[in-house]
């Protein structure tokens, strides 16, 4: 039994039709964009152009909400608005097949635009998506064609007079099974061309090149940490944040696949001259490490958006003399593989710690910290500073050119502000009355920590014992050993910067320019059994 548009099908029949035929666009166009490196995935290029315009509101509350799984929460989210697209599509094709077939070629309108949206994106980067387009509306038409009609059972718009008084005839088996089957055969290709796409796409990856990669030591090697500079608590973040927990915030929804042998950084704009120098170029300079802290502008306060890492790269500065600074330029610019901009004072340099960074914690960078090479500049939130994947440096001024996030309205220079953090005892905690340990980390890039007190129910304020400071561009941890009595209490932190300078009372949001406030929690205190 075949059906028309005068012959709509069942209204579950059609929801399938729209949700499968979508679900086959998905999967060829994986598909198509693991044939060749350039193009990438439609859903991918459909969601980093939402990232790039949803409202400042809503980017916060997905990085406070879902931390590092921010960008996985928006692949589900594109796929769940997909899902219920493609079902309403396939409802409105019961009588209409040519507005199912109309939002199909929509679909694939949509992720042509966001292929081409993405900074460097070839022209050609369009042809996953009308693949996409292509098999979306092929297996509609198909499926269509062979779903059950629910004229039988289902007699829309006659009168009533003219309503059958006979009992309608039941659907045909046969024509149910033939539908299901062929449905079945699309949702197993859907899954074997998603699968494929995804096979395919790894010959790009760079985990190769990483895992060949051995990094020269250092030409001048720290020494390794004191025990001191950790307090005697194992609920205490460690000093050195595990790669694997290093805290990870960008605009990055697959992390870019840049292998060292065709990596190439540009040095240019108000300079002498320009400089272009390959992985081996740069790491044959003579490598540095540094002990650095590192602190996400959208960490709120208490949160855990701050790590510390020990990092090996080549001094910013001296890459910057040789290539001969202009007097008329006041801002650096880095620029990633993926055309994302960071831009910070060149008058930042003034001698602190800032690298381009190929190695964390004794290892290459790891690909989602920005293999093979990034920015770091010590004091400087990471939207400003840190460019992952880097590609460029340019030497510019603020009245010529906006980074990606001063665009968006967050201020154009950010030094860190003094925060400190309780690790223990977390928030709402039931402990037992009795010495209880209060502890934490403090940090204030390049001024390093001089004082953290702790006030119980808002009383006087107690030193806290300071860890031994490793370095002024590290935090620190501390430690206060608390007498507990039963019943609900406000712990409440603040710290000294080491100039004196006690961190800022009043609260404030992190936009526009990173968080302040006290932290703040209540504990429950239990009778000592």
């Amino acid at each position: 039994m075949s059906t028309s548009s005068a012959e709509p099908s069942t209204r579950s029949s059609a929801a399938a039709c729209g949700l499968l035929a979508g679900a086959a666009a998905l999967g060829a166009g994986e598909l198509a964009g693991g044939l060749v490196g350039s193009w990438g995935s439609p859903v991918v290029s459909v969601a980093e152009a939402v990232i790039d315009r949803v409202p400042r509101a809503l980017k916060d509350f997905a990085i406070e909400t879902f931390g590092s799984d921010d960008k996985t929460a928006l692949v589900i989210g594109v796929l769940l608005v997909s899902t219920i697209a493609a079902v309403a599509l396939g409802l409105l094709g019961r009588r209409r097949p040519t507005v199912t077939v109309a939002g199909l070629v929509a679909f694939g309108l949509v992720g042509a635009w966001a292929s081409q949206d993405a900074v460097g994106s070839p022209w050609h980067a369009v042809a996953p998506s009308i693949v996409a387009a292509v098999a979306g509306i092929a297996v509609y038409r198909a499926l269509r064609r062979r779903a059950p009609s629910g004229a039988a059972t289902e007699p829309v718009g006659a009168p009533f007079h003219e309503m059958p008084t006979e009992r309608p005839k039941p659907l045909q088996p046969a024509t149910r099974r033939q539908f299901l089957v062929a449905s079945g055969v699309v949702a197993v290709g859907v899954a074997a061309m998603t699968s494929a796409g995804r096979v395919l796409s790894e010959r790009f990856s760079a985990a190769s090149s990483r895992a060949g990669l051995l990094l020269p030591r250092a030409r001048r090697p720290l020494a390794a940490p004191p025990t001191t500079i950790a307090v005697d608590q194992p609920d205490v973040s460690p000093f050195f944040t595990p790669n694997d927990r290093f805290y990870r915030v960008d605009t990055a929804l697959v992390v870019p696949q840049v292998r060292v042998e065709d990596w190439e950084l540009r040095i240019h704009g108000l300079v002498d001259r320009e400089l272009r120098l390959s992985f081996d170029d740069l790491v044959q300079r003579g490598l540095v490490e540094e002990d650095i802290t590192m602190t996400c502008v959208s960490n709120t306060v208490g949160g855990n958006l701050v790590g510390t890492a020990r990092w090996l790269g080549v001094p910013l500065q001296e890459l910057l003399d040789e290539a001969g600074v202009n007097p008329g330029a006041d801002q650096v610019v880095g620029r990633s593989t993926d055309g994302y901009t960071c831009g910070f004072p060149v008058a930042a340099l003034d001698g602190r710690p800032a690298l381009v960074a190929v190695g964390m914690n004794g290892e290459p960078l790891p690909l989602e910290h920005g293999f093979p090479a990034r920015l770091l500049v010590a004091g400087l939130y990471g939207y400003v500073s840190a460019c992952k994947w880097l590609t460029e440096i340019e030497l510019t001024t603020f009245d010529a050119f906006d980074q990606y996030w001063v665009e968006r309205g967050w201020d154009r220079e950010a030094p860190i502000k003094t925060m400190t953090r309780i690790d223990t005892p977390r928030s709402l905690e039931r402990v037992t009355a009795g010495v209880v340990p209060i502890a934490g980390v403090a940090w204030a890039q390049t001024r390093g920590i001089s004082k953290v007190e702790v006030s119980i129910d808002d009383g006087d304020w107690v030193e806290a014992t300071l860890a031994e400071e490793l370095s002024i561009n590290t935090w620190r941890q501390w430690s206060l050993p608390w007498d507990a009595t039963p019943g609900r209490h406000r712990l409440t932190v603040r710290a000294l910067d080491g100039r004196g300078e006690v961190q800022i009372e009043e609260r404030s949001e992190p936009f526009p320019n990173g968080a302040s406030g006290w932290m703040s929690l209540f504990v429950e205190v239990t009778p000592n059994p």
